[in-house]
């Protein structure tokens, strides 16, 4: 039923490509136009990624090459200036929705700036070997006591120091760590601590150092500022000494930002070293970030101990002048930011007095004396109520004192109208 074809005898006409009808000559028109769009829609897509991300933030690579710069005074923005990168074209990641890519550099018209400033060692270079190896010694245990501060527990602890204050467990911490930084430098041969008001041998010699490791630990729990004070005096005992005899002195502030402020015998005003803490290639370093040497005349008052307010006429009629005359309140209860905003303010008064019922409470071989010697080194005036701190002996480690630091004629409102005649 079925028949054999030969397929050779086969028409060649059907063996060729159909001549196309009209119909389909508009298909493929129709599919030439769409493909021709559809090239426009990916190359507008593409140059809008790339617009867009030359649009978003840069993020450069670390700079190579920066410049010094000499230390700004009180009043300039952080004592550090910019400077463009000279030899190597940084690198950028551009951020787009949490993706990164690498773009070129030619595609950016916004210079690549860094900053930097004097190092504490480069301020210290051609101070006594043994003072800087003292002051340095300091220096490393703020920086230490800084980072822990962020994770200690501020818990109250069963425990007390000497004088029968309740101590943080931040404390026993922060005062162990400065002994064990003190005894490294080699050129300490006594250290007292606040905490362990004796004289603690350290086995090295040149100098000692009084401390109070944690000024303010009774708020820290609040998360307010605290500090740690330091002087240095020659010699090996730190007892007969007055504060005029200091080689160094300084107050470390641990708040938004962690700085010392140093007086070196020898080296006009007071210095804020501000600690890098960016993790950047400076992070960890001490910088010059100011310089004060006038504390004027302002508008700006703390007042601690009030308490003697009751039964210190004097104390009374100081504070009342200052209300009455619309003085701004500044205080936390720390006493080293409460001081050390006097020097970055440039103005106004601290002042813990005492009354017969609300004895002073500052000791003058670990708080008073140093500060002093700061704020006098930064152009402000120190007062028991009737001379300088710096004039008062350490007869023994836990002598205490009223006292008032600030411009000078806040400081000679306070001799006057408080003095020592209530006492």
């Amino acid at each position: 039923p079925f028949q054999r074809h030969n397929t050779s005898a086969m028409d060649s006409s059907l063996l060729a490509a159909p001549k196309p009808s009209k119909n389909s000559r508009c298909a493929m028109a129709s599919i030439g136009v769409n493909v021709a769009l559809a090239a426009v829609g990916v190359f507008a897509v593409a140059s809008s990624g790339v617009n867009a991300q030359l649009s978003a933030p840069v993020r450069a690579a670390r700079p190579s090459v920066v410049s010094r710069v000499a230390p700004m005074t009180r009043g300039s923005p952080m004592g550090m200036r910019a400077f463009q990168q000279q030899q190597q074209q940084p690198s950028y990641r551009v951020a787009n929705n949490g993706a990164y890519r690498r773009v070129g550099a030619q595609a950016l018209d916004t210079p690549v700036q860094t900053e930097q400033s004097t190092t504490i060692e480069e301020f210290l270079s051609n101070t006594e070997p043994k003072l800087t190896k003292s002051i340095m010694g300091m220096f490393s245990a703020c920086k230490e006591i800084a980072y822990k501060i962020r994770t200690a527990s501020c818990d109250k602890q069963a425990c007390f120091n000497a004088f029968g204050d309740e101590q943080l467990a931040i404390d026993v911490l922060a005062d162990n760590v400065i002994f064990e930084n003190l005894r490294a430098s080699g050129a300490v041969a006594t250290a007292s601590s606040e905490e362990e008001p004796t004289e603690v041998p350290m086995g090295g010699e040149g100098y000692s150092v009084a401390f109070d490791p944690l000024d303010g630990s009774s708020i820290i729990d609040t998360n307010f500022a605290v500090g740690t004070i330091f002087g240095i005096w020659p010699g090996s005992k730190l007892t007969g000494i007055t504060g005029n005899q200091l080689k160094a002195a300084g107050l470390s502030v641990y708040g938004p930002r962690t700085t010392i402020t140093l007086a070196v015998d020898g080296i006009a005003g007071a210095h804020e070293f501000m600690l890098i803490d960016d993790y950047s290639a400076r992070h960890g370093q001490w910088v010059l970030s100011q310089t004060f040497e006038t504390i004027g005349e302002g508008k700006l008052f703390a007042p601690g101990n009030l308490r003697a307010t009751k039964d210190n006429p004097g104390y009374e009629q100081l504070f009342n002048y200052w209300y009455d005359n619309q003085y701004q309140l500044r205080y936390t209860g720390g006493m080293v930011p409460d001081v050390n905003q006097i020097m970055v303010k440039g103005k106004g008064i601290f002042v813990n007095a005492e009354s017969k019922a609300a004895k002073a409470k500052l000791r003058l071989l670990y708080e008073v004396a140093p500060i002093g010697y700061v704020i006098e080194k930064a152009g402000g005036k120190s007062s028991d109520g009737t001379q300088s701190v710096l004039n008062l002996e350490v007869v023994g480690t836990e002598d205490r004192t009223q006292v008032a630091y600030g411009s000078a004629q806040e400081v000679a409102r306070f001799e006057e109208l408080v003095g020592k005649k209530y006492l």
